[in-house]
């Protein structure tokens, strides 16, 4: 009988290979299958395996030869069908809950003009100027709002954490280098960066990122120096995950103070940036930080359902996820500066309308030493997830996973004490805080996406603190082309930072209890990828909101705060002609706790053409940016914080960059002109934080390139 059964299962695997279409990826070899049964092996039934040779795949082997181990294709419920047929992609992982986000790699001349990495999004950021300096999004709603070490969030668009460490699937081992340089060599600004990453097998690999981004200093005292390394190690099984990764931040810069007035850029013409005065210039100011960080998440599946061999992953099956997450972080900020007056040669005008000077110190404040400061701040934070995913039928399915999950943060903070002069010791806080979370999510077919979420801290440090969000996409088509609408909706509860209710410096001390912030938000998104265009509507009402007010001091309003923004983007294209729009309108009821401006864009024209068809691609073209003028932010470097000032308006300046690119096969290099207007139009004032000027004119050269193997 046994024989029999052996004969009947060979006919009925032949008559439905027979019955099988013909194409390349679907065509297998029915002698082979039947070859691999006798010897126990699985037959590759998905097709062909990008990661194996056409011998590997299922050819008729000689049978002198040693077989060789069929290696297995990804089967990682983390990736759908068409994110495996890739040849490379990236992703990130989850802090809280079992996904990952998935990211293409960017090999194309799209946005590579853009070397400034807080220039990316949408309309960009209000910045110090410089590479490697500080930053903060011109868009209320993508400004970063850090617990832990907000010290850091200035240099967000450089750092590493553990929400944006890349990991990479590749089919070859891949090497990508970038350089960009400009300037003279004394004042030279350079940026480079290096990605190495490989697969030793379709489910494991690893990858090194290192990014260096700074300057010279074309501005007296200006010099910075911003390092950033990750080395990320994944292994994504059919059933067990692994993300791991050590990340390193270093950062140095020189602090100048902005200039002395607004006169030295507007109406004085200098013949070399570096004579533009300053304000610390003759403090020697500088801040270090460093940053030693190292992640690891995992998770385990339980089928509920037993897997069959045509089961190619977990994601079709009921299932269970059990898994756990840590992170240490430690962070720490240096701060030095020497005692030292500057002198505003325009700072008003008498009577008669000549100018007057006058001498002034940035600081009005030395608490612990008149002549010099050395303010040292450490922070650590030691996390531990605990999470549980249930995955009820599929996981692309109307409810297709529910999270659960708890969680202990070890907090350390320290600093020089207000009594410990004698001692010479630093003090340190320990604080512990434990929450729980979860949500639930899912899809209905391709049209509707939906989850929600809680998180709740119960008591102790951070107790009381409350977040709740909820999201729905719905999507539909007109003639295959989608339409996506988007809604969201937040509300939040938290706490101040540590370092917002204690300080102890040489120019800023205060100890006082703030009240918790309390924030609901309002999203909604439209959008059609095929034209692209897009639209975005913003409301936000904040209670207790927290600032530094034009002192830098921290501050609290008294009521609630309501802002709201308008964004749209429509780019339009005339055979080769591209015609970029980005543009973001903002209201605030309460200028002096969020200042924004009403009118912020970003326009880029250029026309993209082949000179060597499929072999030399290039776009020649401008870039421009604008806001209109409002009280503007300016940025105090003893605090590392954005401060409302309201002395000074900033805007009304266009700051136009001329540019070509080219592509030749795997390189990809621009030449650009920063700053093309300078002296040529606008009113002279080139701020986009108040009493920091952009640079000004800048030739650049840069090149990135792609080695594969």
């Amino acid at each position: 009988m046994r024989g029999w059964s052996n004969r009947f299962v060979r006919v009925g695997l032949l008559a439905a290979l027979a019955a099988l279409p013909l194409g390349a990826s679907a065509q297998l070899d029915a002698r082979s299958i039947l070859r691999a049964q006798q010897h126990g092996q699985q037959p590759d039934v998905y097709g062909s395996n990008p990661y194996e040779s056409d011998e590997e795949a299922g050819m008729i082997r000689d049978t002198a030869k040693k077989e060789k181990k069929i290696r297995k294709p990804l089967e990682s419920y983390f990736f759908s069908d068409s994110v495996r047929a890739l040849n490379n992609f990236k992703w990130h992982v989850g802090r809280d809950r079992n996904r990952v986000e998935i990211g293409p790699l960017d090999t194309t001349l799209t946005d590579f003009r853009i070397d400034y990495p807080f220039y990316l999004h949408d309309v960009g950021d209000m910045a110090q100027g410089a590479l490697g300096q500080t930053s903060l999004p011109i868009d209320y709603f993508r400004r970063p709002q850090s617990f832990d070490f907000s010290f850091a969030d200035p240099y967000y668009a450089y750092t590493f954490d553990m929400e944006n460490v890349p990991f990479y699937n590749t089919k070859r081992p891949l090497i990508r280098m970038g350089y960009i340089e400009s300037g003279q060599k004394r004042y030279r600004e350079e940026n480079f960066n290096i990605m190495v990453a490989q697969n030793v097998s379709p489910t494991t690999g690893f990858n090194v990122d290192y990014r260096s981004h700074g300057t010279r200093g074309l501005y007296a005292w200006s010099r910075t120096k911003n390092h950033n390394l990750s080395v990320a190690f994944s292994h994504t099984g059919k059933r067990y995950s692994i993300h791991a990764a050590y990340y390193n931040n270093h950062i140095e810069q020189q602090e100048n103070g902005g200039v002395v007035g607004t006169w030295a850029v507007a109406d004085t013409t200098f013949q070399l940036p570096s004579g533009v005065p300053m304000k610390l210039a003759d403090a020697q100011a500088r801040n270090l930080y460093r940053n030693n960080a190292f992640f690891l998440t995992q998770s385990y599946g339980i089928p509920l359902q037993r897997m069959t061999e045509s089961d190619f992953s977990m994601a079709g099956l009921s299932a269970v996820y059990v898994g756990h997450s840590f992170q240490y972080s430690s962070w720490s900020k240096v701060y030095t500066d020497i005692r030292a007056e500057y002198t505003d040669e325009r700072d008003h005008r008498d009577e008669e309308g000549n100018f007057v000077a006058k001498t002034d110190e940035y600081y009005n404040d030395w608490y612990i030493n008149p002549a010099q400061s050395r303010d040292s701040l450490y922070e650590r934070v030691i996390s531990n997830r605990f999470f549980v995913q249930a995955q009820p039928w599929d996981r692309n399915g109307v409810v297709g996973t529910i999270d659960a999950g708890v969680g202990l943060d070890l907090h350390l903070y320290s600093q020089f004490g207000a009594g410990d002069y004698l001692s010479g010791r630093y003090r340190k806080d320990k604080r512990t805080s434990y929450f729980a979370y979860g949500s639930v999510g899912g899809k209905i077919k391709k049209y509707v996406d939906w989850d929600a979420d809680v998180k709740f801290y119960p008591s102790g440090y951070r107790g009381g603190d409350l977040s709740i969000g909820a999201h729905v996409a719905l999507t539909g088509f007109i003639r295959r082309h989608p339409l996506v609408l988007e809604g969201r909706f937040s509300m939040e509860r938290r706490s101040p930072s540590y370092w917002q209710e204690h300080m102890f410096s040489n120019h800023f001390m205060w100890s006082a209890p703030l009240e918790k912030e309390n924030e609901t938000r309002f999203e909604v998104d439209f959008s059609l990828p095929d034209f692209a265009f897009e639209a975005k509507f913003r409301q936000s009402v904040v209670g207790n909101k927290i600032y530094y007010d034009s002192d830098s001091h921290v501050a609290q309003s008294g009521g609630s705060v309501g802002l709201t923004s308008v964004y749209a983007r429509k780019d339009f294209r005339l055979r080769g002609l591209h015609l970029d729009h980005r543009v973001l309108l903002q209201w605030s009821t309460d200028q002096a706790a969020v200042p924004v401006p009403l009118v912020s864009a970003y326009l880029s024209y250029y026309y993209e053409f082949w000179v060597v068809r499929d072999v030399l691609r290039l776009q020649i073209g401008l870039d421009g940016r604008y806001h209109t003028r409002y009280h503007a932010p300016s940025y105090n470097p003893a605090l590392s914080v954005f401060y409302n000032q309201r002395e000074v308006d900033v805007g009304n300046y266009p700051y136009v960059d001329a540019f070509v690119m080219g592509k030749w096969k795997r390189m990809r290099i621009f030449l650009k002109y920063q700053h093309l207007n300078r002296g040529l139009f606008g009113n002279g004032e080139y701020f986009a934080l108040a009493g920091y000027p952009l640079n000004p004119g800048m030739f650049k050269i840069g090149i990135s390139w792609g080695f594969y193997d």
